[in-house]
This record gives C-alpha cells, sequence and structure tokens, in this order.
C-alpha cells in the first residue's frame, strides 16, 4: 500500500480505516505493555504517533514481525508501518495509528547517530548539514523556502509576467563590483607560471592574468559566474512586456559573516514601461504577498520560529504587511538622519551609502513602519540607473524594512542612448561586453524598470535565523563547500 503523507493524515477523520505510513523516527517509548512511537516524514512539522499493545495487539496484527522490528527502532531509523487509524487520546493529536505490522527499513545505531546529541548549535549542525533537515527547526525552513518560491511564482504568473532564465556564465558585471568567480577551462597551472615568471621580471604576480590570451579559452574571452540575471532580463522585458528570473547568483566577496553567501537566490522582475513609480507599487505589492503568504500558509511552521527562533517575527511581519510603505528621497532621509549623528556608528552626510543601523533607524524609531527611500546619488549607485534632471542623483529607490533595513532594491532604468554611453565610459568600461545591451536603446528603446530581492535574505526576515547559511540547504561562504 502507497504510504500516506503525515500532513493528510492528521487532518484525516479516525474512521478506522487501514493506513501505510513512512517515515524517521523521532522518539520510542516503550513501558511493560504500551510502546509509542513518534514517526516524521517531513511533511509538516508534527509527527504522527504510531502504537502497540502488547497485551491487547489491534485485529489482524502480527505482533511478532512488530516485536522483531521493535528491537532496531531508535531515533533516526526509517520504518515503514501498517495499522488502523484511529482517534488518539493524547493531547495535541486527533489521530493515531494503531499497529499491524512495522518494517525497519534503515537502522540507525544511536552510539554513532549525529543528531543524538543534546543541545546541538547551529555551526554543528552545518557540520552535519546532509542530516540537519530532520530537525524541527531545519525541517520548518525548507517547508517555508518551498511556500515562498511557489508564492513568488503564483505572483508574477497572475499578473501575466514571463518566467525566464537568464544565464548563469556571463562576460558582462551588472553590479560592477567585480567580485565574480571566473569560470575557464585554461590550465591553472600555466597561469600560476605566468605568475611566477612575471615576479621574477619584476611586474606585479597578481597581474599575470592580465597577460593570458583568453582567445584560447573555452568561450574566447574571459568569462564569469553572474552575479545578477538583471541585464539579460532586460532584453526578453523590450519584447515580452513583463519578466521575471529567479535562480542562483554567485559573488566572490571574502566576507565571511551571518549576512552573506557565495552561491544566493536572486527573483530579479524586469517591467517594459514602468517608471520608478510603478516599481515602487510593484515592489510593496510584492512583498506583502510574499510575507502574508507566510502567515496563512505556513502558520505551523511560523509558530514554531516564534516560539524557538525570534520571539516576536509574527508581529512584525504582519507589521509589513498591514502598514503602508512610507516613501521619502535619499536627500530628505539623510536630512532627517544627520539630526541623530550623535547616535550612529558610522555618522551619515549626503553622498555617502545608507548603512544598515541608519536603514533601521528610519524604519524602527523615525517612521515606525517600512520605507522606500529613492533618488540616491549616481555615484553610489550602479551605471544603468536612469539619470534624474538634477545631474546629481539616478531613479533609485531601496526597500527598508523594521527589523532588518534593505530587502529589495531597484531602479528605473537609463533607455537613453547617449547618457548611458557617457556613464560608461565616465566609469572607463569595457563596451566589448556590453555593446548588446547599449543596443537595446538603439532599437526600440522604452522606459523600464525593475528590482532585486535576494532570496535568502527574505527567508531570514521571515523565519527570524541569525545566520543566512542556515536558510539554504548547503551554505556556500569562503572555506565552506564541504557537500
Amino acid at each position: 500500500m502507497k504510504p500516506t503523507l503525515i500532513k493528510d493524515l492528521l487532518t484525516s477523520e479516525p474512521d478506522g480505516r487501514n493506513v501505510t505510513v513512512c517515515g524517521w523516527v523521532r522518539t520510542k517509548r516503550d513501558s511493560k505493555n504500551l510502546v509509542f512511537i513518534q514517526v516524521n516524514d517531513g511533511s509538516c512539522f508534527a509527527s504522527i504517533q504510531l502504537t502497540f499493545d502488547r497485551s491487547n495487539p489491534a485485529e489482524g496484527a502480527d505482533a511478532t514481525n512488530i516485536e522483531e522490528n521493535l528491537k532496531n527502532v531508535t531515533t533516526g531509523a526509517s520504518v515503514r508501518a501498517e495499522g488502523t487509524l484511529i482517534p488518539s487520546p493524547a493531547s495535541g493529536q486527533a489521530v493515531e495509528v494503531t499497529l499491524k505490522s512495522l518494517t525497519v527499513l534503515g537502522v540507525c545505531p544511536a552510539d554513532s547517530y549525529p543528531l543524538q546529541k543534546k543541545n546541538m548549535s547551529m555551526e554543528y549542525l552545518r557540520e552535519n548539514a546532509h542530516l540537519r533537515t530532520r530537525t524541527n527547526t531545519f525541517g520548518a525552513m525548507f517547508r517555508l523556502r518551498s511556500q515562498m518560491a511557489y508564492a513568488l511564482h503564483t505572483f508574477f504568473q497572475e499578473r501575466g509576467f514571463v518566467y525566464i532564465n537568464t544565464p548563469e556564465i556571463t562576460c558582462s558585471d551588472a553590479e560592477g563590483a567585480g567580485e565574480m568567480f571566473q569560470v575557464t577551462t585554461l590550465s591553472l597551472e600555466k597561469i600560476a607560471e605566468l605568475a611566477v615568471k612575471a615576479g621574477a621580471k619584476g611586474m606585479d604576480p597578481a597581474k599575470a592574468a592580465d597577460i593570458v590570451d583568453y582567445s584560447k579559452d573555452f568561450f574566447g574571452k574571459k568569462a564569469n559566474l553572474t552575479v545578477s540575471g538583471q541585464l539579460e532580463a532586460e532584453t526578453l522585458a523590450t519584447a515580452l512586456s513583463r519578466v521575471y528570473t529567479f535562480g542562483p547568483t554567485f559573488r566572490a566577496e571574502k566576507s565571511n559573516t551571518p549576512r552573506h553567501l557565495s552561491e544566493f537566490w536572486m527573483c530579479e522582475p524586469e517591467m517594459a514601461f514602468y517608471d520608478l513609480f510603478d516599481n515602487m507599487d510593484l515592489e510593496e505589492e510584492f512583498l506583502k504577498y510574499l510575507l502574508n503568504h507566510a502567515l496563512t500558509a505556513c502558520a505551523e511552521d511560523m509558530a514554531f520560529f516564534e516560539k524557538r527562533i525570534q520571539p516576536g517575527v509574527i508581529k512584525q511581519i504582519q507589521h509589513v504587511v498591514e502598514t503602508p510603505f512610507k516613501r521619502i528621497t535619499y536627500t530628505d532621509a539623510v536630512a532627517e538622519l544627520e539630526k541623530h549623528n550623535d547616535k550612529f556608528e558610522f555618522p551619515i552626510e549626503w553622498g555617502k551609502e545608507l548603512q544598515t543601523e541608519h536603514e533601521r533607524y528610519l524604519t524602527e524609531t523615525v517612521f515606525k513602519s517600512p520605507v522606500m527611500v529613492y533618488n540616491y546619488p549616481k555615484d553610489v549607485k550602479a551605471f544603468y540607473m536612469k539619470q534624474n534632471d538634477d545631474g546629481k542623483t539616478v531613479r533609485a529607490v531601496d526597500v527598508l524594512v523594521p527589523g532588518l533595513g534593505e530587502i529589495t532594491g531597484g531602479s528605473e532604468r537609463e533607455e537613453n542612448y547617449d547618457k548611458l554611453l557617457k556613464v560608461c565610459e565616465e566609469r572607463k568600461m569595457d563596451m566589448t561586453n556590453y555593446q548588446w545591451y547599449l543596443d537595446l536603446r538603439r532599437f526600440g528603446t522604452v522606459p523600464h524598470s525593475g528590482f532585486g530581492l535576494g532570496f535568502a535574505r527574505l527567508l531570514r526576515y521571515i523565519t527570524g535565523m541569525a545566520n543566512i547559511r542556515d536558510v539554504i540547504p548547503y551554505p556556500r561562504a569562503p572555506k565552506l563547500a564541504d557537500f
């Protein structure tokens, strides 16, 4: 008989029908006559209880089979159980399964199972990432991650967006940060030899790569793993009107902090014929939709995060869902923050990037609401952002939320060919990799806008997890790629 998911059994009527349960043992209690086994299959937070009464077995039960298999029932063991779905006298659940047969599919030695350890730290669980999803914390985490991905796709599909896949290997750098993983088929040993020879000739060995002949590489030029799919998404938006990409991106930033990953998923919608304020409307609607979905579709898992990870996280999310987002220019935001510079580790002044402490002060102290800061100085933002008439600012926006700071960032894109080319030249960009991007401004250019949402950052905010490495199954960070 095909097993029934535990989440479906727990919401079923205890009508005495025969059912099959498969999963992993959480606990076993064995008294003189009664045995209670808690089994979880990951389909929901709760486990189901299997019961066996030696003095009064269920009708048709194979008591010998059950007794033999009970010897190998330990925490972590996988089992297949068949029995009858009956009302449960235990508190906290309406149904349980009284056993007719039991099979241990995979034993789990108690003396060596890593999850037997009490008071396991997050760091310890990261070291056992291949098993950590069996814990309550990570089972809840990855069920919620699945639901949020579903909600993301649903939001855009219901609004006429086309789902696209942008390349993971690229020759352009959307962010201009230069912290990218290189992709090459060239011999690393030969490149190292060039570095040695360069050092012997008095050259900087670190610049040896500058004399590498990339025409002999796989792509015929230097290529990297992408940090963003935005530039490519613009090409499809200028043909399909509204698109979004959702997939992995990479950054070789050597930041070993709880807020950084080297491989992370980004959602990046791009909309033709949208100006900055249309973009801001969509960002607010999108974030409220996702957060509300977490509260309604993941209530059981969210209750766990509220109780065990971050008390108050549900109220914080409800506040964002229910509160209109305050909109303020960067100039006005800085003027407000300058009144309180004595409170900050990094004093703010016009022309500087807002730090997390500034973003949270605006949302938590000044406005007590989510805040959309727009029209940033052009020198602190990317080359593709549309310039305002003042010559000093660009039509960029960052969405800030209480308890985190920035959660999404976007802009209206520069659609004027001459203005975009001038910015690229001022920044001394290698235009051989961007001619196709400029072509979008030569052939039927249109106003267009978009934004990016770091999926891991969203999940960290929703769950209250302290470290971003705990919201992705296998985190990639400096010195961390063991699985």
